[in-house]
């Protein structure tokens, strides 16, 4: 069994408000979880309006799947408008 993490450090400049900012997160978060079938929460600047941390977890059988997922969520989040991805990283336990 592998698991893996993917951490994303993000930054919201279209965001005025924490209200902005967990509508955002909160759609691509959904966006997410139906997509790709992961686990995903905000995990840091959750009370600063325009920057937020995001973890995603995935778990298979085999090393590949869970690399290919993680690719594609982090795909999927660089190409959502109103976010920026100033960092990431991936562990695999």
């Amino acid at each position: 069994m592998v698991i893996g993490l993917l951490q994303i450090e993000l930054h919201l400049p279209v965001c005025n408000s924490l209200k902005d900012k967990r509508s955002i997160l909160k759609r691509l978060f959904a966006r997410l979880r139906q997509t790709y079938n992961v686990g995903v929460a905000e995990t840091g600047h959750q009370d600063v309006w325009r920057s937020a941390q995001m973890a995603v977890v995935t778990v298979f059988n085999e090393r590949t799947p869970v690399e290919q997922t993680l690719s594609k969520v982090a795909a999927e989040v660089v190409g959502t408008a109103g976010v920026e991805v100033i960092g990431q990283q991936v562990e695999l336990l």
